[in-house]
């Protein structure tokens, strides 16, 4: 180990440490911190929806409800593909605390929103640190994690999300009944007050942002405190908006070039279900039967379940491979989705709600630890940006149609819509390893054949 800070140069003396799991784990916990913040940012909103409908003094309907969801979640887009364009010009650390600042301060604006344009605002503002968030926090944890624990790694890191969104739907169950719906987001300031500090000060910096920038010494300091190799520049991203563009264009090379559509249309798929839910299950279920207190908590025990299955999907996902996890947990969230459409005993409703929370959430975030295999180490901050980035889409749609169908009566079809898709990003994630395949056959023929007419071979 190093005596110096992160970003300092290692002492002539020092030598690199073990590149192991324990050696992750100091960014892992920094990142759980806030990815935490933004789980249980992006769960207030469903937790505290039905008090909202229920407050004359704001003027919310339903439908009017979904649009400030799909508000949200476009900011998230608009976020996530800044973020994944410009982190290695700025650099992580700076754009991961200026995303914890900007949804903290949406929040404020939201406990302080008087009509529901100013909430939507507020909403918008949010969703434009949520979205920048998460692929900068994955791409911290795959660069820090050993390459065999990169699943398990980012699976610790999404037990985060569903904690915060316990914590929301505790808040939205006892808060928001005696203090106000409004006091529920002014909780969302916390980020700002607890997180940055202690991002700014513990966060090391990429290595293969630094050395882009030109910084060898610090590059080489960071790599060898967390046991990491080097960074050589072929690893890096490339500095300038030359770098950035052509970082983008990487992402269609041969080898990715059918690959990454059908990621992005697994990411749709499963930002859909993850924001469809998150949104819109309290109110689906209360339109289906169950009480106001039962409802809210059904999302108390989906984030549960969400916890354990990002347990069970990483370890899982590490021996038999992400894309086969994530195309599997996608099969077994429709057939929970159709299962919750029926009206059952409040029992055995639970049971569901929980199992396929073990199933919908971390097939989304298998599909971002199947990133892994189709990005290089230069292409991986790009890749999962625009993977997240266009996924965000059905994070856009998942809370605008749960509005449609609440505005006419019909929340069922929700449960249906959510089978559907599932079964869609099941198809999706199961042909990337054959579309890089394929890919990859190609390039190699094209190769060859460059090289058998090429004047210097003489042939």
């Amino acid at each position: 180990m190093t005596s110096t800070g992160a970003a300092g140069a290692p002492s002539p003396l020092s030598h690199p440490s073990p590149h192991t799991f324990r050696s992750v784990l100091p960014v892992l916990a920094l990142c759980w911190l806030a990815v935490f913040f933004d789980g249980m940012d992006v769960n207030i909103y469903g937790a505290v929806m039905p008090h909202m409908l229920d407050d004359p003094g704001l003027g919310l309907t339903p439908s009017s409800a979904g649009t400030i969801g799909s508000w949200t979640t476009f900011g998230m887009l608009i976020g996530a593909l800044t973020a994944g364009n410009i982190t290695d010009w700025l650099g992580r650390r700076p754009m991961l605390v200026g995303s914890v600042t900007v949804f903290s301060l949406g929040s404020a604006l939201c406990a302080t929103a008087g009509s529901p344009a100013l909430f939507g605002a507020g909403r918008f503002v949010a969703g434009l640190g949520l979205g920048g968030l998460m692929p900068l926090c994955l791409a911290m944890v795959m660069e820090f994690a050993p390459p065999r624990r990169a699943a398990l790694t980012t699976g610790l890191l999404m037990t985060s999300y569903h904690a915060g969104g316990m914590v929301a739907t505790a808040l939205g169950l006892t808060l928001a009944p005696s203090a106000g719906w409004r006091w529920v987001f002014w909780a969302g300031v916390l980020p700002a007050v607890i997180a940055v500090p202690l991002l700014l000060r513990l966060l090391p910096e990429s290595p293969g942002v630094l050395l882009a920038r030109g910084d060898q010494a610090k590059a080489d300091a960071v790599a060898d405190r967390y046991g990491l190799p080097r960074p050589t520049l072929v690893e890096a991203p490339a500095a300038g908006a030359k770098g950035r563009f052509d970082a983008v264009l990487a992402l269609f090379r041969p080898e990715a070039r059918w690959a990454t559509p059908l990621l992005w249309l697994a990411s749709f798929c499963g930002l859909l279900l993850v924001y469809g839910v998150s949104t819109w299950l309290p109110q689906m279920m209360r339109a289906s039967g169950y009480g106001l207190s039962s409802s809210v908590s059904f999302l108390l025990v989906i984030n549960a379940g969400g916890i354990v299955g990002m347990l069970i999907a990483g370890r899982t996902a590490d021996r038999f491979g992400a894309v086969r996890v994530s195309a599997i947990w996608f099969v077994l969230t429709a057939v929970g989705a159709l299962l919750l459409k029926g009206h059952l005993p409040l029992a055995a409703t639970y049971v569901v709600v929980a199992v396929t929370g073990i199933w919908l959430f971390s097939a989304q975030v298998m599909v971002y630890a199947a990133t892994n295999t189709v990005y290089r180490g230069s292409e991986r901050a790009a890749g999962l940006g625009w993977v997240t980035g266009v996924g965000r889409t059905g994070a856009v749609v998942g809370p605008w149609l749960g509005g449609v169908f609440a505005a006419g009566g019909n929340e069922s079809w929700g449960f249906t819509t959510f089978a559907l898709t599932g079964l869609l990003g099941a198809t999706a994630i199961a042909f990337v390893p054959l579309a890089a395949r394929l890919g990859g056959r190609r390039s190699t023929a094209a190769g060859a054949s460059t090289v058998s007419t090429s004047p210097a071979t003489g042939r």
